[in-house]
């Protein structure tokens, strides 16, 4: 299989929230800046991995345009291909290919400009396992990997599966504590092996919540809401069963259910989840208090849509999934959050920062609301003290994190 760069280019967006100092491109005309290459899902496809990496990489090209040349490797799969209008996607991976891991590791090999290479790693991404190590071990280039979850008490056989990438890894990346501890306490992996990088966000101006409100049709209503791509491990049901008791004592109340179905989900099963949700929405007659919003969201669309928000709600089903986007980007925009206690959660809810009610409790989750709802100094407080927890979590800072990294890993190639 044969790669071939994409040509056409998109704008890189650049950030006003916050200045950094210039930097001077000492390179002759002639020289190349020293590569970084991403190996990881990226727009157009709809994955929360997708756009964490189209993050990083604007951030990082924000700040360091004359230190390195930042490139993807755009992870597809038989069911999933994309034409990519972005300059900065050189190659694709066909995943269900193993011809395809033995071109792009020949490639990256051959390539003396790549310097580092960054793999953002989730279960689902690499379905074919085997092939998938035998390419970790034919990359010849210090090799940096992002877990997106990490898995706690491992059997033996997914220990092993985990074990080959963490060993062979020259760094690994977690966005929490509790993911760093996991790797030390149930895979054998040292301290200083392990980065702790937050998931990044988008510093916002903020605009006038009641503006926003009448600007997509809610004026006068409290607006709970939630986003994300749609499947079953979202929980959304939770939410449903919660809102008779939250409509009781607050009718005007407005859940917003934000996102399209994971294109996975739809692959293999249709719109059977979110025609269960609809059909719960009938039984319990919340029509007027629950609306679907079933696109894909620009971001620029859905941070006005958190900023309207009153609460966010993340419900999971999954109390070992590692860390949430969603709900950081929520805190951002100045949201009350309640949410399942993932891992993720714990940390960032803490010390006033948002409350939490247990997996599938929807009694909690209404006692939850309704006590936001009726308190609004408790409410302010907890806003004001997730803005400040969330502001170092910046996609600038994070920028600064991994150029940091990618220096020490590069062994001096990268400045």
């Amino acid at each position: 299989m044969k790669n071939l760069p994409h040509n056409s280019a998109t704008p890189i967006l650049k950030s006003d929230s916050l200045v950094f100092p210039s930097r001077v491109n000492t390179l002759g005309d002639d020289e190349q800046l020293p590569e970084i290459l991403f190996i990881t899902s990226y727009p157009p496809r709809e994955c929360g991995i997708a756009t964490y990496s189209q993050d990083l990489m604007k951030a990082l090209n924000n700040q360091y345009v004359s230190s390195f040349s930042l490139t993807v490797c755009a992870l597809e799969n038989e069911h999933e291909k994309h034409l990519y209008a972005d300059e900065e996607v050189k190659y694709t991976l066909n995943t269900s290919d193993p011809a395809s891991f033995r071109a792009i590791a020949e490639t990256i090999n051959n390539d003396d400009n790549i310097k580092v290479v960054v793999i953002q790693h989730e279960f689902g991404l690499f379905q074919d396992n085997d092939s998938f190590n035998a390419f970790l071990l034919e990359i010849e280039k210090p090799l940096v990997v992002v877990f997106h979850t990490v898995l706690p008490r491992p059997d033996v056989e997914f220990q092993k599966k985990v074990q080959h990438i963490l060993d062979r890894a020259d760094s690994i990346i977690v966005m929490t504590k509790n993911s760093e501890a996991i790797l030390k306490e149930d895979y054998t992996v040292a301290s200083e092996k392990i980065s702790v990088i937050p998931h990044g966000t988008h510093l916002v101006p903020h605009t006038d919540k009641n503006a926003l409100k009448a600007k997509y049709g809610v004026k006068g209503r409290k607006v709970l809401s939630t986003f994300g791509l749609l499947s079953s491990g979202k929980s959304i049901e939770t939410t449903l069963d919660a809102l008779p008791n939250i409509i009781n004592k607050s009718p005007d109340v407005l859940f917003l259910i934000i996102g399209k179905t994971h294109p996975g989900v739809v692959l293999h099963e249709g719109e059977s989840y979110r025609d269960s949700l609809q059909q719960k929405i009938k039984e319990l007659k919340l029509e007027n208090h629950v609306q679907f919003v079933n696109k894909y969201l620009p971001l620029n669309e859905l941070l006005d849509y958190l900023q309207l928000t009153d609460i966010y709600l993340f419900t999971s089903k999954d109390p070992n999934q590692a860390v949430s986007g969603t709900f950081s980007y929520a805190m951002s925009c100045g949201c009350a959050i309640v949410s399942t206690p993932i891992p993720h959660a714990k940390e960032m809810l803490a010390d006033g920062s948002g409350l939490t009610f247990d997996f599938g409790n929807s009694k909690q989750l209404a006692e939850a609301v309704n006590l936001l709802i009726y308190d609004i100094g408790l409410r302010k407080n907890m806003i004001l003290n997730g803005l400040h927890k969330i502001m170092h979590t910046a996609w600038e800072n994070s920028a600064v994190a991994h150029a940091v990294l990618f220096q020490k890993v590069s062994d001096g190639k990268i400045e």
